[in-house]
């Protein structure tokens, strides 16, 4: 696994994760992050030319909304061929 910094617009979200975001989490999210940084990394894989969620996506989201435009992230598993 390896900790790197990963720009949100290389992020692809997997059809089964998208929209299943709470908004409340998400708010309440971004606030904690405003006050304190973000804490726990989101997990991603290498993808085609770019970085898949694996794990994350309240953070993700509230980083976004948030206008960060990287986030910190754990790069897990073997890439994809």
């Amino acid at each position: 696994m390896e900790d790197v910094k990963v720009r949100i617009e290389e992020i692809y979200i997997p059809a089964k994760r998208r929209g299943k975001a709470e908004a409340a989490l998400v708010d309440s999210l971004a606030a904690d992050i405003l006050e304190n940084g973000l804490q726990v990394p989101i997990s991603v894989r290498q993808g085609n030319q770019r970085f898949v969620l694996v794990a994350g996506l309240h953070r993700l989201e509230a980083c976004k909304a948030l206008g960060e435009e990287e986030i910190d992230a754990i790069v897990v598993g073997s890439p994809q061929r």
